[in-house]
């Protein structure tokens, strides 16, 4: 006979670390944002982030006929890189 015995908080632990790595690599999944999406990952108005670092040089854009696109991992990585400047 065989007897198992599971320590619950580290099961617990083990889940929450995974389920962290696959939100990530969900969060990763899109290509591009679009302006609402830079909206929504920054809590910004647009008219915020114009002001903010819209026109920085370094932040990545492109603009496909009438609307503006964001690389995402470029752009997570420049807002990761702003907000540290900021003081």
């Amino acid at each position: 006979m065989i007897n198992v015995q599971v320590d619950e908080r580290e099961v617990l632990k083990f889940c929450r670390e995974r389920i962290g790595e696959l939100v990530k690599e969900v969060e990763g999944e899109y290509v591009f944002w679009d302006s609402a999406e830079l909206k929504k990952r920054t809590c910004m108005s647009w008219n915020t982030i114009q002001e903010a670092f819209f026109f920085d040089p370094r932040f990545p854009k492109r603009k496909v006929g009438s609307k503006w696109y964001f690389p995402a991992r470029e752009t997570r990585a420049f807002l990761e890189t702003w907000l540290m400047e900021q003081r």
